[in-house]
């Protein structure tokens, strides 16, 4: 379709109602960016006439070159003023190569390499009327000077590897060839002011020491006098252990509490329920069972006497009939003599609980006395505990003055032979090459060039993507197909109107 094509099928669409928001595919892109051709082409051309540009703007530097050796020296092996802690202890290596780093990137010494060359022969630009420049106005160009230099300065470690590269980029080959050397020789002088600056005599410390340490005797054993301590890391470990026995008695005399406690009110519980009588023994009447046996005999006796159905027979029969139906009624029998005494049921609770609440009684007393002895131990603690600062730093100063004393005669003797030699010569540091003046330099003329080629080509895809996406129409059929949600069945280009 063309432009015009677009518009109109746009136009119907929205007459009609139908969703005239277009449905873009992948294979939409490349008919977008053709759409708006022109454009693409002209943010092209003009985005990478201006990188161009700036490319060919870009100077020419000059890197000059050079490498140190840095390897472990007296000025950095440990030798203590007071006692032997830590005595000949050395750095690591890469510890030692980023001292070393950091003096040579330091602002002193860059300073020192332009009170050598002077301003103007590093930096032309900031020289121009230095001499005439007021105080202030100095002082501004020496720290631009400055920032400048720490620009161009590269300076490079490698993990592992005592050796410190350095790279400084200037316009004139000439200049930075010069100018990194004078930063070396500059950098061995300061160092030995950093790293090996003069102390006080050692004799007189010793003595100082000695007056000190003195006192702290004096303080040390006062201290412990007016608190009643005789070793005081003895004591506190002592009450410690004490208070974690006490506290684990009282736990397990706690615990034994809440069991006999819980046993005497089930005792008690039960005694209430149980009575305190019983009955020992009881004997049944038999009477009503011996007249019974006796009017049977009689009876029987009656029989050998008698017919069956004579008055004396008839008599007798009645009375046992009338005895059984009062038998089988229950109303002739009744309990015999019976004894009542103590119940020994109850008679043992009883005694399980007395014995019980006198063990009660014994716990909540033990339980008491433990409390106050946890009590007393644990203020003694929290007085140890008041007193424990003081008392560390009582005994940090005795032992470090003690230790001072002791060998501070022979570290004089030590420390100033080894400050002697060490100023003498740069024991661990040696120059492995100089700068020399470099004969090629690098431009990033290529690298920019390319830089804006690709930017200029991503530019002008992004505003005809943005351009096509904003006006109306459709860019190929099946994006029509796609928004109008109807088959495409054909398309042909309209004529433009006349």
């Amino acid at each position: 379709m063309s432009d015009s094509a677009w518009t109109a099928g746009a136009t119907r669409a929205s007459r009609t109602g139908l969703r005239t928001r277009p449905r873009y595919g992948a294979g939409d892109v490349i008919p977008l960016l053709w759409r708006e051709r022109l454009l693409v082409l002209t943010v092209f051309i003009v985005v990478l006439a201006i990188g161009l540009a700036v490319a060919f703007l870009m100077k020419t530097t000059y890197d000059a070159q050079s490498s140190i050796l840095v390897r472990l020296g007296q000025a950095y092996v440990y030798q203590p003023r007071a006692g032997n802690a830590a005595q000949g202890a050395v750095p690591e290596s890469d510890q030692v190569l980023q001292s070393e780093v950091e003096i040579l990137s330091s602002a002193q010494v860059k300073e020192r390499v332009l009170e050598r060359l002077g301003l103007a022969r590093v930096f032309p630009a900031l020289g121009r009327g230095y001499d005439t420049a007021s105080p202030d106005e100095r002082r501004i160009r020496e720290g631009k000077a400055v920032v400048a230099m720490e620009r161009n300065l590269k300076i490079a470690t490698t993990p592992g590897a005592p050796v410190i590269r350095l790279d400084y980029l200037d316009r004139d080959p000439q200049t930075a060839a010069q100018v990194l050397n004078a930063l070396m020789d500059e950098y061995l002088v300061y160092r030995r002011a950093i790293l090996l600056d003069p102390t006080a005599p050692l004799e007189e410390q010793r003595k100082a020491f000695e007056a000190r340490l003195a006192e702290a005797d004096e303080a040390y054993e006062s201290f412990l006098g007016s608190n009643n301590i005789g070793d005081f890391e003895t004591e506190k470990s002592s009450l410690a252990q004490l208070q974690a026995t006490l506290q684990q008695q009282k736990y397990a005399n706690d615990a034994q509490l809440t069991d006999r406690e819980g046993r005497v009110a089930a005792l008690s519980a039960q005694a209430s329920a149980l009575p305190q009588e019983v009955g020992l023994y009881r004997d049944v009447d038999h009477t009503a069972q011996d007249k019974l046996s006796q009017l049977k005999v009689q009876r029987e006796d009656l029989l050998s006497r008698y017919r069956p159905d004579s008055q004396p027979v008839r008599d007798v029969d009645d009375q046992i009939a009338t005895l059984e139906a009062a038998i089988g009624a229950g109303s002739v029998q009744g309990d015999g003599a019976r004894r009542i005494g103590a119940n020994p049921v109850y008679q043992t609770v009883q005694t399980d609980r007395i014995q019980l609440t006198a063990e009660v009684a014994a716990l909540k007393q033990a339980s008491a006395t433990l409390g106050q002895q946890i009590e007393q131990v644990t203020e003694r603690q929290l007085r140890l505990a008041q007193l424990e600062p003081r008392y560390d730093a009582l005994s940090r100063d005795r032992d470090v003055l003690s230790g001072n004393v002791k060998d501070f005669t022979q570290k004089e003797q030590d420390a100033e032979a080894a400050d002697a030699i060490a100023r003498q010569s740069n024991d661990n540091i040696a120059i492995i090459e100089r700068a020399v003046t470099p004969a090629q330099g690098k431009s990033l003329k290529a690298p920019v060039a390319l830089l804006a080629l690709v930017l200029a080509a991503f530019a002008a895809g992004c505003v005809g993507l943005v351009r096509g996406l904003t006006r109306p129409g459709f860019p190929t059929p099946s994006s029509a197909g796609r928004t109008l949600e109807l088959p495409v069945l054909a398309s042909a280009g309209l004529k433009p109107a006349r």
